[in-house]
């Protein structure tokens, strides 16, 4: 298992090595540096398990969120539902992955899908995604 904890931050990955993705970064600036956020790398029938429990949604999603405290929430990402939902956007795979950290970040944050949302999430793609 791949296991990395970082300045309040922990990111856990069952099968295979950790994305390369700039989680510290991206949890400092948008959640803060006292927020205690875990990353879980899940597969996609852990991911449709979690969608339908809480959301009551029997299929897989890429991304869930789940504040649990006013500075500590979970984002649980299924890679494979990643891999294959990054074509829908247009995007790679790897530039997807940082979306969804900051999307997942945005909703422990307080914001809803918006217009406002959306202009945060290319902001901060702008900001953290240096591959292109």
């Amino acid at each position: 298992m791949a296991f990395r904890e970082l300045h309040n931050l922990t990111i856990v990955r069952k099968n295979g090595p950790i994305p390369v993705v700039p989680f510290l970064p991206i949890k400092e600036k948008i959640l803060g540096k006292n927020y205690n956020l875990s990353i879980i790398f899940c597969t996609k029938e852990e991911s449709r398990e979690r969608n339908k429990k809480y959301r009551n949604k029997n299929y897989p999603t890429n991304i869930l969120s789940f504040p649990l405290e006013k500075n500590e929430g979970e984002i649980y990402i299924s890679l494979g539902t990643a891999r294959y939902d990054a074509k829908n956007f247009d995007m790679s795979y790897q530039k997807f992955l940082h979306l969804l950290v900051i999307h997942g970040a945005l909703h422990l944050k307080g914001h809803d899908h918006s217009s406002t949302m959306e202009k945060l999430e290319d902001l901060h793609l702008k900001k953290f995604y240096r591959f292109e």
